[in-house]
């Protein structure tokens, strides 16, 4: 029965029988056997088939859940067990924001795999805000100002804000003295509501609330808004996690990389939270630990933002006319 619901999950995730039976290299058949073995178990029936369409049933939608539960304690046991070895073994399930993820999770998850090469890692990168619980996720990355919450919470690292924009930006209108001036500037903005925290607020201006700022191009994807600011389109207000690439590499410039940070709002901060009392603790709290020390203190893209100042750019700190 155990095999026949974890072929059902598959199933359900995959929404197709054939891409399951390539995935376990076995023939459609015995697949589509499985899951008519299971309903029979159960005595519901899982799954609507047809020749163009696959899709749950309510019953199948009431069992899903639970069939994840069944699965994840028994990898969850199997873990305690394999937890009484001296070399960390089994599964870890991790969930992070796309680009933060893409960026400074993935590589930390491989160099973590190489130091203990008998775990696995499910790494899942997407934007929504996944439910421990829900879904038997080990640890999870958030950025942001942390709700409370019973999760228990590790801070990896800062969440800093740069203003930046190209050389070429620059080069034909001017470099802004102080954050004031960005109202003079085209500044491309985020169109999400609400509006993330921190977003064009810089301590000691605009009575610490977020400056009016104008600009020809809004949209809900940050990447979108940094490949803009690449192309010269105007200036960015984006993590620092996200353009200590370019402004290394001299395709951004900080415009302000020694304000002061505003404590007068609630900090955004990078944690990585996990649920407590499950059975991957000492796992989780290993690849935590992992996160932490591949990120250093301070995190190497901070490190990485503040370059020397590139050739015609106002030294750091100084506030040109």
């Amino acid at each position: 029965m155990l095999d026949g619901i974890r072929i059902f999950l598959a199933v359900a995730e995959a929404a197709s029988l054939s891409a399951v039976a390539r995935g376990r290299s076995v023939a459609v058949s015995s697949v589509s056997r499985k899951i008519d073995a299971l309903e029979r178990e159960l005595g519901v029936k899982l799954l609507h088939r047809s020749t163009r369409l696959l899709m749950l049933t309510d019953a199948g939608e009431q069992f899903l859940p639970r069939a994840r539960a069944i699965v994840a304690e028994l990898d969850d046991a199997k873990d305690a067990f394999s937890e009484l070895h001296a070399e960390p073994r089994g599964r870890l399930t991790v969930t992070a924001p796309s680009s933060f993820g893409r960026r400074h999770i993935a590589p930390a998850v491989l160099s973590f795999l190489k130091q203990y090469p008998l775990l696995e890692i499910d790494l899942h990168l997407s934007d929504e805000m996944v439910d421990l619980t829900a879904r038997r996720v080990d640890v999870a990355i958030r950025i942001g100002v942390l709700p409370d919450s019973d999760l228990i919470a590790t801070r990896l690292a800062p969440m800093r804000r740069l203003a930046c924009a190209s050389p070429a930006y620059l080069a034909a209108h001017g470099w802004p003295a102080s954050p004031q001036q960005l109202l003079e500037h085209n500044c491309l903005n985020v169109a999400t509501l609400p509006v993330p925290t921190g977003w064009w607020c810089f301590a000691g201006v605009n009575g610490d609330a977020a400056l009016p700022v104008r600009g020809n191009l809004r949209c809900d994807d940050t990447e979108t808004l940094l490949q803009a600011a690449l192309a010269g389109a105007g200036v960015a207000h984006l993590a620092s996690w996200m353009v200590s690439g370019p402004i290394a590499a001299g395709q951004l410039l900080p415009l302000f990389p020694d304000a002061p940070q505003n404590l007068s709002a609630p900090q955004s901060e990078i944690h990585a939270v996990r649920m407590p009392g499950r059975s991957h603790a000492a796992k989780a709290q290993l690849f935590i630990a992992h996160l932490r020390d591949a990120f250093g203190a301070p995190p190497y893209w901070e490190r990485a933002s503040r370059p020397a100042p590139a050739d015609g750019a106002p030294p750091s700190g100084s506030r040109p006319a």
